[in-house]
């Protein structure tokens, strides 16, 4: 309101607001407010870029499919198996599909993290945003070890067990079906590290419960090492069980670094 100065006959402006009650500059994340209908709208924009990507991948796919599959064949040694009429095709355009999505990583995981990131402070948006590169390259580095590492004794064990009863001849589909699942499933267990390092800098996982469950990464590792492999000699499941847990010991050592690098920036 106007106030009169005492004595005459003019009047004095209101005084400006007090600092503490002027509007706060909204922190990061705070102001990123969105309805639910807006949030339903950004995540089908960023699904449609993720699909988008994906057919872009899947069409490279298609045209190194045929070398993809030459390639996949050398363990095997010999011509596969087709059960059907389409059995063929149905398996290059699977081979093509799995380049796609290995080729549509970046971008996926670009677009999932810029649906999150809104909501999130600059230094969270940071350490988001640079793990896109390794993330990729753990999961070629998972793919590369179970190529090189994990499949040529499995598929050892499996053409020369009791090979006087069976003969080894192998369908398209089988055989393609649990090398790419391999293949996938070791990609994405060598990215866990480095998600539990983002968790750790972010503040939301500490070293300590990973140490006192133990036993239960153990128990997890094998049942992943069974649901990865459909071996059951204790050999191939021994060549899964380890690397898994070798990664839980990294991601155990990555989180007390993340943790006190949240310490030291807190």
């Amino acid at each position: 309101m106007m106030k009169l100065r005492p004595g005459s006959g003019k009047t004095t402006p209101p005084a400006p607001p007090e600092a503490d009650e002027q509007l706060a500059i909204p922190e990061d994340g705070e102001g990123a407010r969105m309805g639910f209908f807006d949030h339903l709208d950004e995540l089908r924009q960023r699904l449609f870029k993720a699909v988008i990507a994906l057919v872009i991948g899947t069409l490279v796919g298609v045209a190194v499919a045929a070398p993809v599959l030459e390639f996949l064949n050398q363990p095997y040694g010999r011509p596969f198996i087709v059960l059907d009429p389409t059995g063929s095709v149905v398996q290059y355009f699977r081979v093509a599909l799995l380049v796609g999505a290995i080729l549509s990583i970046p971008v996926s995981t670009y677009q999932v993290l810029m649906f999150i990131v809104p909501g999130l402070t600059s230094k969270e948006k940071r350490i988001l945003l640079y793990c896109i590169p390794p993330v990729t390259l753990l999961f070629l580095v998972g793919v590369a070890f179970a190529w090189f590492i994990l499949i040529p004794p499995a598929l050892n064990f499996l053409e020369g067990f009791q090979e006087q009863l069976f003969r080894a001849e192998w369908s398209a589909d089988r055989y393609l079906g649990f090398v790419t699942s391999l293949l996938f499933w070791m990609g994405v267990a060598f990215e866990t590290p480095l998600v539990f390092f983002v968790l750790s800098i972010l503040g939301i996982v500490t070293a300590r419960p990973l140490i006192q469950n133990w036993r239960i990464a153990i128990v997890g590792a094998s049942i992943a090492a069974a649901v990865i492999t459909p071996t059951v000699d204790p050999v191939n499941m021994l060549l899964v069980i380890a690397p898994l847990l070798a990664l839980y010991v990294l991601s155990i050592f990555l989180v007390y670094v993340g943790s006190r690098l949240n310490r030291a920036e807190g």
